[in-house]
């Protein structure tokens, strides 16, 4: 927690609520470096193997690193494949299960690898200057694609003279003409654009496939997944190859570009987003999700089929409702599994040439939050490796197979011994804007006793357009055990309820959300646990934006934690890295809708303001840009109400790069709380 700045000398926790904290039995901030991870499980072509990344931090660096781990499909002979304070990733299977390749940084700087799987035998394939990512084998297990940044060259205004010899000058101004010229995590980007590539198995010089001054490796939100056709002529990528690719940025297409010349071909061509090309093992369609684009703040991402050549383009999930991801084709070729939030559950589905539809597991999960998320691939055999997980337990391997799911790993078996976890109960009460169901959750302490009162948190997520479910939140559980009955919610706008409740808030948030929430409050407080007196509100992001809109419309709350907001929607589209909200959030321009913008900025009702609040962010997050925070807190200390800002170095939206900064967030978020107990 060393380095983290602004005026904070105060928040230490009272020494009680650390002694309390430090019962053998009950989760800890510290744990940050004790818990672990599964994901990415990578199940071999036969069904008997799954490889996947376990993901560790380490107190003595500070850092996260990951490993590869491999198990066999009954349980058993469950080992390391790498160890160490490195990053290895992006497991994947040759196709004849021969090798694996993946992505390390072991000498250094992240390179592809290959390893024999017979011999444990690994040899380093390239030699690339940038970081590769979103590597595939071909189909003959001859070559691997792989996507990485080709530098090109920033604007030029004037030739500048050199220094003279032995002299030592400023560093060097730099030059940005990209409307996106910044990203979160990411940093000031360099110039280039983001391609495929491919390389030999046996290692080489990589060849670039893809060309032009578009991002057709993947878009600053991540790389795209080049799919081989099974003759391995051709690679299928979703890229913006648009002109106006920048103002443009939803409009991407599914393109063919030949592996010999890179030769390009349109196999989509709509207003809005067509994603993730799958192709079908006999190579005569592609499946794909994507939506027509209609400007909305939530727009369900369907799943697709089309002929291999582009036509007869036709959606297998208009019954749905749901956002379909990560298509994946079944080895018969009789249909497509993918990926998909239902009332805040992730789940697998499978969709049918025949427009058939049915579920095929529950409880997909993510690491260790609450929000929807996970991964999966599917073998040869049908057999599905997935990560699962539940609210007791952080996300594992799992394997459905014959109709028969089991859990295969416990990667915090022996934390999870020790420490016990508060118990999650769900919770469903109407909204008293206009009577809505509305569910969440509510986390109780590990000791917990009914005839007990206990403060409680209201939790808020952000997106604002996504879900909480029962799932393993590392976060929430530490304040249970630190004694808080701690409530998230799904108010309306959250995804995994159908399109109509996620633009409820279309044009209109923050709104109603509000009574969503309030609502569930009381709902909470129905129960007979809840000390009415210590309530408390904290949320990152969108759920920062709804801190402080609850704190601007009740003075229930004692204090509010408020983790990297937007306060003020004009100077929030006009310095974020995600200027297209303006398209799909707002009726228009800033300057043209200044009323619209005002009616929403929470700086038009911070006058109301009594609460004690905190304002933290990273000084890295070119999200939600610090900017946002100290306009908040800059106004709250002229109006006299007690206000603290903490800004963390380095640290990009989410604050958890540094595992230090994550434990100094969660402890500072209910340190907070604490100090205004009384």
């Amino acid at each position: 927690m060393a380095g983290v700045c602004g005026v904070v000398a105060a928040l230490a926790l009272p020494a009680a609520r650390l002694n309390a904290q430090d019962d053998a039995h009950k989760l800890t901030a510290m744990d940050e470096f004790n818990i672990q991870t599964a994901t990415d499980p990578q199940i071999s072509p036969d069904g008997k193997k799954i490889i996947y990344v376990r993901r560790f931090a380490d107190a003595m660096t500070d850092r996260r690193y990951s490993n590869l781990w491999i198990i066999n499909a009954d349980g058993g002979d469950h080992r390391a494949l790498t160890t160490g304070n490195r990053s290895d990733s992006s497991p994947r299977w040759s196709p004849d299960m021969t090798r694996i390749a993946y992505v390390s940084d072991a000498d250094g700087r992240a390179q592809i690898y290959v390893r024999w799987m017979d011999t444990g035998q690994t040899a380093r394939i390239t030699n690339l200057d940038q970081a590769p990512d979103a590597i595939e084998w071909s189909p003959d297990g001859r070559m691997i694609s792989f996507s990485a940044l080709a530098p090109g060259k920033g604007p030029h205004i004037a030739e500048l003279p050199s220094p003279p010899s032995g002299a030592k000058w400023a560093d060097p101004a730099t030059v940005y003409d990209r409307l996106v010229y910044r990203f979160n995590g990411t940093g000031y980007l360099k110039p280039g654009y983001s391609q495929v590539f491919v390389v030999s198995a046996d290692g080489g010089a990589a060849r670039q496939v893809t060309t032009g001054d578009f991002p057709n490796g993947g878009s600053v939100f991540g790389p795209n997944r080049a799919v081989w056709t099974p003759d391995g002529k051709y690679l299928l990528v979703s890229a913006n190859r648009h002109a106006e690719s920048e103002h443009v940025f939803m409009d991407t297409e599914v393109y063919e570009f030949s592996v010999a010349d890179g030769a390009v071909r349109a196999l989509t061509n709509r207003k809005g987003p067509d994603n993730a090309p799958a192709i079908s093992p006999d190579g005569k369609m592609i499946a794909y999700t994507g939506f027509d684009d209609r400007f909305q703040g939530h727009q369900t991402t369907k799943l697709y089929l089309m002929n291999r050549d582009g036509t007869g383009p036709h959606s297998l999930t208009d019954k749905l409702d749901r956002d379909a991801q990560g298509p994946q084709w079944a080895s018969d070729g009789s249909g497509v599994y993918f990926q998909f939030d239902e009332q805040g559950d992730t789940k697998i589905g499978f969709a049918g040439k025949d427009g058939s539809f049915k579920k095929i597991a529950d409880h997909v999960a993510s690491a260790t939050s609450a929000y929807g998320g996970g991964s999966f691939s599917v073998s040869k055999t049908g057999a599905i490796a997935f990560t699962s997980g539940t609210a007791d337990s952080p996300g594992d391997i799992a394997i459905l197979s014959g109709g028969t799911m089991r859990v295969l790993t416990s990667v915090n078996k022996e934390l999870l011994a020790q420490k016990k976890s508060g118990a999650v109960e769900e919770l469903w009460w109407e909204s008293s804007k206009d009577k809505r169901k509305i569910e969440g959750w509510m986390i109780k302490p590990p000791d917990f006793d009914a005839s007990k009162k206990y403060p409680l948190i209201l939790e808020i997520h952000g997106g604002p357009f996504a879900d909480y479910g029962d799932r393993f939140d590392f976060e929430k559980q530490v304040w249970a055990a630190m004694g808080y009955v701690v409530l998230y919610t799904n108010p309306r706008g959250s995804t995994s309820y159908g399109e109509e409740f996620a633009n409820l808030i279309h044009h209109a948030y923050p709104g109603d959300d509000f009574h969503d929430m309030n609502s569930g409050v009381d709902a909470a407080i129905a129960k007979g646990y809840v000390d009415t007196n210590h309530l408390y509100v904290t949320g990152g992001s969108g759920g920062g934006v709804l801190s402080c809109w609850m704190i601007e419309h009740t003075d229930r709350f004692r204090a509010a934690s408020i983790l990297y907001p937007v306060i003020n929607w004009y100077s929030f589209v006009l310095t974020s890295d995600i200027p297209w909200t303006i398209q799909y959030w707002f009726p228009g321009n800033p300057w043209d809708n200044t009323d619209h913008y005002a009616q929403r900025s929470l700086t038009n009702l911070v006058g109301k303001v009594k609460t004690p609040s905190l304002l933290m962010t990273g000084e890295a997050d070119y999200r939600t840009p610090i900017s946002e925070a100290e306009q908040f807190y800059e106004a709250l200390r002229w109006l006299n109400v007690d206000a603290v800002l903490v800004r963390v170095p380095e640290e990009p939206h989410g604050i958890g790069r540094r595992p230090s900064h994550h434990v100094t967030k969660m402890l500072y978020i209910v340190g907070w709380f604490e100090k205004h107990k009384s």
